[in-house]
């Protein structure tokens, strides 16, 4: 089991090892593992949820790397809203679908600019993490 102590020593490092000036914070209300929040431009991880979803998550790495996989996602996020200015308006006001399109682009984006940091020798776990969280969030 990863604690608090455990989660944030791999996620500063791994921030640290990139030059990237992201906040981040333990948030015990998270109802998923970790987080991004535009506006404060912090990484949010809840250590409970990060060692369940490894539990639910079946890959062979070390729970460090586990944690880098998932940072690396988050971290997709920062870079998204960084190169695209998404109108935020549509998520809070939007219709339903447009809502729907734009999460479900985001989402993308996230994957696919945290994949651009991945480290070679974790890029088939990482991609085993995308598909298997796919099937989570369809609940398959």
């Amino acid at each position: 089991m990863l604690y608090i102590w455990n989660i944030e020593k791999i996620i500063k490092s791994t921030l640290q090892e990139h030059n990237l000036d992201i906040d981040f914070v333990s948030n015990n209300n998270l109802t998923a593992p970790m987080s991004y929040n535009v506006s404060t431009n912090t990484i949010n991880f809840h250590y409970l949820q990060v060692n369940g979803y490894m539990s639910k998550i079946r890959i062979k790495e070390t729970d460090e790397d586990f944690v880098k996989i998932i940072l690396y996602h988050e971290i997709g996020y920062y870079l998204t809203f960084k190169k695209h200015k998404h109108d935020l308006k549509t998520l809070m006001y939007g219709e339903e679908e447009e809502i729907a399109n734009l999460k479900s682009i985001i989402e993308t984006n996230a994957w696919e600019y945290g994949r651009t940091l991945v480290p070679e020798q974790l890029l088939e776990s990482y991609d085993k993490v995308r598909e298997e969280d796919g099937m989570l969030i369809r609940g398959l």
